[in-house]
């Protein structure tokens, strides 16, 4: 068993497609990053705007 993990995981590291699956996790994460960052932001922005209308409509 733990053979043929190791014989596996040297396959793995010898193929191509290891840089390959590395550059891809890399953008993914990336692309998450500047994902949370946009949704943060504009959940704050959307936060204040509800609170404007709120306080707005109460006043009324």
């Amino acid at each position: 068993m733990c053979r043929q993990l190791m014989v596996r995981t040297v396959r793995f590291l010898k193929k191509e497609d290891g840089p390959t699956a590395v550059e891809y996790a890399v953008m993914l994460a990336l692309i998450v990053v500047v994902c949370i960052a946009a949704i943060t932001t504009l959940g704050q922005s959307a936060s204040k705007t509800f609170a404007n209308v709120a306080l707005n409509t109460a006043a009324s």
